[in-house]
């Protein structure tokens, strides 16, 4: 069974930035690409980013474009992403996640989820 770890969270100033990590416990054939998601007090799961182990796609939402990068560490199994630019809209806990498809953006499409960050953004 594979288990992802978040870290990197915590407070920060608009304006500035955090790198998260995501620590995986294993890397199975099974998986094919890794997610970031956010969910807000009172909000449904948002997805933020995503990057596809095989081809290194990357997918970003449109409101982190420009300002958010998803990368990886293959030797560590970790993927990370760097947040710059923050805005106090950015608070949220932040999950990664594992999915089996090639392309997935929403929740239902990723099989391994972790426990999640805290980022919030003051302003």
């Amino acid at each position: 069974q594979v288990q992802l770890v978040e870290s990197g969270g915590g407070l920060v100033q608009a304006g500035g930035s955090l790198r998260l990590s995501c620590a995986a416990s294993e890397r199975t054939f099974s998986i094919n690409t890794m997610g970031w998601f956010r969910q807000a007090p009172g909000k449904e799961r948002e997805f933020v980013a995503a990057e596809t182990w095989s081809d290194l796609n990357t997918y970003y939402a449109d409101s982190v474009k420009g300002r958010f990068t998803i990368s990886r560490d293959d030797a560590k199994n970790t993927v990370y992403l760097q947040m710059n630019s923050l805005e106090p809209e950015d608070t949220a806990v932040y999950y990664c996640a594992a999915s089996g498809r090639k392309i997935a953006t929403t929740p239902g499409m990723y099989r391994y989820w972790g426990q999640g960050t805290q980022v919030t953004v003051s302003s």
